[in-house]
């Protein structure tokens, strides 16, 4: 059974996903062992208590040289000796320190289908609102690697999801989650827990 830390920065509904999934059987040979947030408060720190998972905060505003905060997040990380992490909903971009010693193992789930509407500073409510005033008719989301290239890793699942006629980038969003992040998060992560996700370069082969 491997174990999974799940890093989170807001409201947790990706967590929330997780978490039901995990209970529905739907995540297979992996286990959420750990919650950690970027800042105290968060209410997927709640929704984790309130499934019995040991969950930790290391601010990001408690650190004025990003290295010494991935140095921080790392050694909350390796207590739970994770197997993968996921990033659901967590806004700080991670460095080097953090990204070498998981190469391959972590992977976030991004509002868009990638390349469209991602990169630095591509997050949250603003993808939503790029896709609804550049006017496409299809947007989604992607669950994919995380290497050193915001949103840049190898791609693992991608669905996509309408935009209809008088959404608001709230409307779109909500869209998003229930279509797409919602299922497709889950998958992932059981797909890698089940070893059926192999990596060449910044490509993935899924055997499902």
């Amino acid at each position: 059974m491997l174990k999974i830390a799940v890093l989170v920065s807001g409201g947790g509904t990706n967590l929330q996903a997780l978490i039901d999934a995990e209970r529905g059987g739907k995540i297979k040979n992996g286990t959420i062992v750990k919650v950690i947030a970027s800042k105290d408060g968060a209410y997927a720190l709640t929704r984790a208590a309130n499934a019995g998972i040991e969950t930790a905060v290391v601010a990001r505003k408690s650190f004025e040289n990003p290295d010494d905060y991935d140095r921080a997040l790392l050694a909350e990380i390796e207590k739970c000796g994770a197997d993968l992490v996921v990033l659901a909903g967590f806004l700080s971009i991670l460095g080097e320190t953090v990204i070498s010693k998981y190469e391959n193992k972590i992977i976030n789930i991004h509002p868009s289908l990638i390349p469209s509407f991602c990169g630095k500073g591509c997050y949250g409510l603003k993808v939503h609102e790029m896709a609804l005033e550049k006017g496409v008719k299809v947007t989604g989301a992607t669950v994919h690697f995380v290497n050193l290239i915001p949103d840049g890793g190898a791609i693992i699942l991608q669905k996509a999801v309408e935009i209809k006629n008088g959404d608001t980038p709230e409307v779109l969003q909500r869209r998003v989650m229930e279509e797409a992040e919602w299922e497709i998060l889950p998958k992932a992560v059981s797909l890698f827990c089940e070893c059926k996700i192999k990596v060449t370069g910044n490509t993935t082969v899924v055997e499902d």
